[in-house]
């Protein structure tokens, strides 16, 4: 199954999560797409809700059906910890989702992008896979032709605030992850048991 490339907007309100992390998507339109989108929703069933949770993580890290449940399988290896919670936090691993997380792109699509197109270096070498999976301490930055990119400066300057997990030099433009997050640190949008549930039963 190909990644979904149409756009977040719809998914975001018919799943009832902002996608892009914004939050705009619902606030223009807080409700389902389409002629009865603000009719009264069906009540969804045990595994319809499993699956819409799913579905939510699945299009907010952008990912494949195929590498998000091969990465779901990795996480039950790991010896220590939940399956759901160790599942988050190796998303939270991506290379894509570090650029987004040190607040190098606006968005986990724009900063797939980023990376794709070899403007990202891990410790000096410039990676290219989204999926590269990033360690503790890896230094994470903008490569030096790079750096005057306008839409990584406008990112730069848009930003917020940033996990405490990370930490980030604004003149260098480069970061990294300084621990592994922890669950009450992730998305509190996504129970991730359910998605537990979920495979647990196919």
């Amino acid at each position: 199954m190909s990644r979904y490339t149409g756009p977040s907007w719809r998914i975001s309100r018919r799943l009832g999560v902002s996608l892009s992390g914004t939050g705009k998507e619902l606030a223009r339109r807080p409700y389902a797409p389409g002629d009865h989108g603000q009719g009264r929703r069906q009540k969804l069933s045990e595994y319809g809700t499993q699956l819409r949770e799913k579905q939510k993580l699945r299009y907010m890290y952008g990912m494949t059906e195929r590498q998000f449940a091969n990465l779901f399988v990795r996480a039950g290896k790991i010896r220590e910890g939940k399956h759901g919670d160790n599942f988050l936090v190796l998303l939270e691993r991506r290379l894509d989702n570090v650029v987004y997380r040190l607040g190098l792109a606006t968005t986990r699509r724009q900063a797939r992008q980023l990376v794709n197109h070899g403007h990202i270096t891990v410790d000096g070498k410039r990676v290219d896979i989204p999926s590269y999976e990033v360690a503790p301490n890896q230094v994470v930055a903008v490569r030096e032709k790079s750096k005057d990119l306008q839409i990584i400066k406008d990112a730069v300057e848009a930003v917020v605030g940033r996990p405490a997990y990370v930490t980030f030099d604004a003149d260098k433009l480069e970061g990294s992850l300084n621990r592994l997050p922890q669950r009450d640190e992730l998305n509190a949008d996504i129970d991730p048991s359910l998605i537990v549930e979920y495979y647990n039963k196919l």
